[in-house]
């Protein structure tokens, strides 16, 4: 088991995302990643997009997404 597979409770944090950190909005213990849905606790918290505002469990997720939206080269 891994961090993204084991049970997180709480609730989830509405957060702003910026350049290089990220802003509290509402606190929680983990968002959820926006392509595959996992719980991704803060203290883990990698991956996210400053424009789409969307958090990602793995950079695996974040290339989907982003080439979903055309945000990179084909």
């Amino acid at each position: 088991m891994n961090q993204f597979e084991r049970d997180i409770g709480g609730r989830p944090a509405v957060l702003q995302f910026l350049d290089g950190e990220y802003r509290v909005i509402s606190p929680g213990s983990f968002v959820l990643c926006a392509v595959t849905g996992a719980k991704v606790p803060l203290e883990a918290l990698r991956y996210w997009s400053v424009d789409l505002q969307e958090a990602y469990a793995s950079p695996a997720a974040a290339l989907k997404r982003f080439q979903e939206k055309g945000l990179t080269p084909k």
